[in-house]
């Protein structure tokens, strides 16, 4: 789908809250509050239709109502362009870039697309309680983000040696062919990186790493490492391109796009490209995509005072 078909498909506010009330509630709206599905009131505000009164608990709600739109005056076609445009950007697209597209101020589209990056975190398959979701032949792998020393100002220098100083460590496992998860973790230790995969990943898995001493021990996973430091990237089955050329993506999108991450949000900009290649994979229509993520905005508030504290 071109940009061009989505804005004839969605030209206003009124087409745009269709399409969503259609996905929130597939069955007619329920309340919010009282999970009543039976009579409800529609009202006008303002000019604009979209507000529900319950006949059974009185009270009133939106579509907006508990999801990233609540409490925004972006209108709702605003919105579904700018999810259009961060599942089809392969590297991402900047706030400066969106408040062009839409025609908002820079602090409005960068508060926007955090908004949507918190979403794209809203996993409903992550099971951080133990046991692990992701099965089968699991790669691991973990990379560093962050600007090297020579580029920065000199009060932001650490001048505490090279390499990985002053970097943010980013987790991830892929499974074969299938889902990416990924996550920010202080350190490498065995005991981060095991906690880790075995809040992830079923019993039983085959894992695949590098030679990282913390990888290994794991009786519950039948382990495969290959040996980068002597030049071995493939041995049989055992590999870890497919979660190396996740950090590449994500890489592209760091130098191409943002040209940097804040440690404190980068997390949320981990979400947001691990959400667009998890969907890259399953779903080949761009309106398929956007609904995936369109239902991952429901139950997630980030205000701004939040997000900025």
């Amino acid at each position: 789908m071109s940009a061009y078909q989505l804005i004839k498909k969605f030209p206003d506010e009124e087409s745009a809250r269709a399409h969503l009330e259609a996905q929130r509630w597939p069955g007619g709206v329920a309340c919010l509050f009282c999970g009543s599905s039976g009579k409800m009131y529609s009202q006008t505000r303002n000019g604009i239709g979209g507000y529900y009164r319950c006949a059974e608990c009185s009270k009133t709600f939106t579509l907006r109502t508990g999801t990233i739109f609540e409490r925004s005056h972006v209108p709702l076609d605003k919105w579904l362009y700018a999810i259009y445009l961060v599942v089809t950007s392969r590297k991402g697209i900047s706030s400066m870039q969106l408040s062009k597209e839409l025609g908002v101020t820079q602090k409005t589209a960068w508060f926007m697309l955090q908004r949507i990056r918190e979403a794209c975190g809203n996993d409903d398959d992550d099971d951080s309680t133990g046991g692990g979701f992701l099965r089968g032949i699991i790669e691991a792998d973990e990379t560093y983000i962050g600007g090297k020393e020579m580029n920065k100002h000199e009060h932001k220098k650490l001048n505490a040696g090279r390499g990985t100083v002053g970097k943010t460590i980013v987790f991830g496992v892929r499974e074969r062919g299938g889902k990416v998860v990924a996550c920010v973790i202080p350190n490498t230790a065995l005991k981060t990186i095991q906690e880790k995969l075995r809040t992830l990943l079923v019993p039983g898995s085959t894992l695949c790493t590098d030679e990282h001493s913390s990888y290994k021990g794991m009786a519950e996973f039948a382990h495969f490492a290959v040996n980068h430091s002597a030049k071995q990237f493939v041995d049989g089955m055992a590999h870890t391109n497919g979660i190396e050329s996740v950090w590449a993506v994500l890489k592209r999108g760091y130098y191409g796009t943002h040209h940097w991450f804040s440690v404190k949000h980068l997390q949320r900009y981990i979400n947001e490209f691990a959400f667009r290649l998890n969907e890259g994979n399953v779903r080949t229509h761009t309106m398929e995509r956007i609904n995936a993520a369109l239902g991952k905005a429901v139950g997630v508030r980030l205000t701004y005072s939040a997000l900025t504290a």
